[in-house]
C-alpha cells in the first residue's frame, strides 16, 4: 500500500474535480459490471457534461474501462493503481474535507499559473 504522501500526490494529480473522485467511489462500488453514462448521471444526481469530463478523466488516468457502447466499469490498468485508489478512497472516508482540499488547491494552481501567463511584466 502506499503511504500518505503518495496517496495525496495521487489525488492531487489524478482527479480534476471532486465529482471525479465521486464517479470513481460509484465506479468501484460495482466493479464487475457496465455502468451506462445516464446512469451514473442519476445515481450521483450531477450532470451529462460533469460525468462525461469524470469519464474521459479516469478513462485518461487509467482507472476505468469503456465498452463500443460507451458503458464504463473500474478496471484500473495497474495493481499499483488499484492500491492507489484503495488509499484514496480510504483517506476520503476518514478526512473527505482533506482530500477535497487537495484536489481544490491542485485545480487552483493550475488556474493560477495559466492566469501567471498572461501577466504583463511588472504587474503585481
Amino acid at each position: 500500500m502506499p503511504d500518505q504522501i503518495n496517496i495525496e500526490r495521487f489525488i492531487s494529480t489524478t482527479f480534476r474535480s471532486v465529482w471525479d473522485l465521486e464517479l470513481l467511489l460509484e465506479l468501484c462500488k460495482t466493479p464487475d459490471e457496465d455502468r451506462r453514462q445516464e446512469d451514473l448521471v442519476s445515481a450521483l444526481r450531477a450532470s451529462d457534461v460533469i460525468v462525461a469530463r469524470g469519464i474521459d478523466t479516469l478513462l485518461a488516468a487509467g482507472l476505468i474501462t469503456q465498452e463500443k457502447d460507451g458503458s464504463v466499469r473500474y478496471r484500473p490498468a495497474s495493481a499499483e493503481l488499484a492500491d492507489e485508489v484503495k488509499g484514496a478512497v480510504e483517506l476520503y472516508g476518514a478526512r473527505p474535507d482533506s482530500v477535497r482540499r487537495l484536489i481544490i488547491l491542485a485545480s487552483s494552481s493550475g488556474l493560477a499559473a495559466f492566469s501567471d501567463a498572461f501577466r504583463i511584466k511588472g504587474d503585481k
